[in-house]
């Protein structure tokens, strides 16, 4: 598979990929084995980002469009996701609050399964 798709798999942000990873393709067994057993770079990546921006919408509990509104939809580091929600600005707890109840609204909509 295609580098691209590789990432997305494991959830990490391919420009901050060594160039290795960046130019050849991935194997099936290759990426089974990376979930497995991350090498170093990996797990280090995944640590501390930059992360890509599903990655930073579920740390921040927050959907991609909030980040898209709010002009963050860029890769931030664990440490920036870190310091956002620590001292969260204004649109952060907004969109927060509005992820929450939305899913809390979603849930009363749904039946209850017996």
């Amino acid at each position: 598979m295609k580098p691209a798709t590789a990432a997305k798999k494991l959830g990490i942000y391919l420009p901050a990929t060594p160039e290795e990873f960046q130019s050849g393709a991935v194997t099936h067994a290759e990426l089974k084995q990376m979930l497995e057993n991350p090498p170093e770079w990996l797990a280090e990546l995944r640590r501390t980002g930059p992360h890509p921006r599903p990655v930073v919408a579920q740390k921040l509990g927050i959907t991609i469009a909030a980040l898209k509104r709010n002009d963050m939809d860029r890769p931030l580091t664990t440490a920036e996701i870190k310091d956002l929600l620590a001292d969260q600005p204004a649109w952060l707890r907004t969109a927060r609050t509005q992820l929450a109840e939305g899913r809390e609204q979603a849930s009363a909509d749904s039946p209850d399964e017996e």
